[in-house]
């Protein structure tokens, strides 16, 4: 079967790959020049099943309010004359309940979960190379209430079988020895074993070169213009260089799957919500994180990657604006300099932005849609790198006419008819 995949980001290079793998003919066209050169580009490096929440829950609305009038925001909302992005605003407050907290988290760690163990699985079989270490996630508190909160985290965690530690200060000590020199701003940390850390820029890349091999075709800088259908059924993607046509079709275009959608008239709620991060080189590895740290006060992850730190976070709701904020950039280099003072050199540090393709209730999107050959594999938000392996290989059986490994209950787009 000829399968035409749009978007070449980490979720669309995993689906190609694995629709490869299950000997289909792929196709995948992006505008960029590459691979993974959008969102899957300077993320926070964190492979996170167990850290995989909807940003909706109990008492958000009351948190974002706070959060917005920090000195170092984890939010920033640019007012705008933007519907969608009021309504997507207002369909999240709807998810901000603990019933539907419970549902959506369900949701997302049980794609979550299957999906590193497809990414382990990959890596024992190919041997693919991307920074990876499988050392865990250490969630770090700053006050009691923030620990105390932990609880319904965990009572879900239980539920699918997650392994996970509740650390105090000598605890996690074991595991970040460089936090040593600041364990007085911590009370005590959640530390999630199964957790891994990679680049997902270099696996991006090194996956699309083994599709490659296995014969996928990547056409590269050129723009997807529009999806043609007639009578309910896909019938071509029109792009600059022409028309590409197949027997079924994959969007994984991120953020910019709502706009290439509302044409066909099939609306879904993916809003872009704005992240940055800051690479800095480590100078002395004594000092610097072992894995990932995620600081939730200021909701932002620091993960080693090499010889590399990656400081991820912040999230803005301005549309697809993608210029670069010095004042974003100084809260990441707070924190990292907070938890790693003698770490890394901050000044020579690259600053990137991105735009996560995010859903109000938190879960992505993936499966085939009311338009015939047309799927749909997005709306992933900061756990694309996360969940990529996993939803490659559930498009894949699914394309084949496989029965997936995992429910795709609450998954699909059908839940917001």
């Amino acid at each position: 079967m000829r399968v035409l995949v749009l978007g070449s980001g980490v979720i669309g290079t995993s689906v190609a790959y694995y629709l490869a793998r299950a000997g289909h003919e792929v196709e995948v066209v992006d505008r960029q020049p590459g691979p993974g050169l959008e969102t899957s580009y300077a993320n926070a490096g964190e492979v996170s099943p167990g850290y995989s929440a909807p940003w909706a829950g109990p008492g958000v609305p009351i948190k974002a309010i706070q959060w917005l009038l920090m000195h170092h925001s984890p939010l920033v909302i640019k007012p705008m004359l933007d519907p969608a992005m009021w309504r997507w605003g207002l369909s999240m407050l709807r998810n901000c309940t603990e019933a539907r907290y419970r549902l959506n988290k369900g949701r997302m760690v049980r794609l979550a979960e299957y999906s590193r163990d497809c990414l382990k699985t990959l890596r024992s079989e190919t041997g693919i190379g991307y920074d990876e270490r499988s050392q865990g996630t250490l969630q770090l508190f700053r006050t009691q209430k923030q620990l105390d909160g932990t609880a319904k985290d965990i009572a879900i965690l239980k539920e699918y079988g997650v392994p996970y530690q509740v650390l105090d200060r000598a605890g996690y000590l074991q595991y970040e020895p460089a936090l040593a020199e600041v364990q007085h701003k911590f009370v005590g940390a959640l530390r999630l074993p199964g957790d891994e850390t990679g680049d997902c820029y270099k696996f991006t890349n090194e996956l699309a070169d083994m599709a490659r091999a296995l014969g996928v075709k990547f056409h590269f800088g050129v723009d997807i213009q529009a999806v043609e259908q007639t009578g309910g059924a896909i019938t071509g993607v029109r792009t600059a260089t022409g028309l590409l046509q197949a027997d079924r079709y994959v969007l994984a275009l991120g953020s910019y799957s709502t706009r290439m959608l509302a044409p066909l008239g099939l609306r879904i709620p993916v809003y872009p919500v704005k992240g940055f991060s800051i690479t800095v080189p480590i100078t002395d590895a004594r000092h610097a994180p072992e894995s990932t740290i995620m600081d939730e006060t200021h909701k932002v992850a620091v993960t080693r990657l090499g010889d590399r730190i990656r400081v991820g976070g912040t999230a803005q709701l301005s549309g697809f604006d993608l210029e670069l904020n010095d004042n974003r950039r100084r809260t990441l280099e707070f924190v990292v300099g907070d938890l790693f003072p003698k770490g890394g050199d901050v000044a020579k540090a690259e600053f990137w932005t991105g735009l996560r393709p995010m859903t109000p209730d938190g879960t992505p999107i993936v499966g085939g849609t009311p338009i015939d050959k047309l799927f749909l594999a997005t709306g992933h938000g900061t756990l694309g790198w996360t969940m990529a392996a996993g939803t490659g290989r559930v498009m894949a059986d699914l394309i084949s006419g496989r029965q997936p490994e995992i429910s795709l209950d609450g998954l699909t787009v059908a839940r917001y008819s």
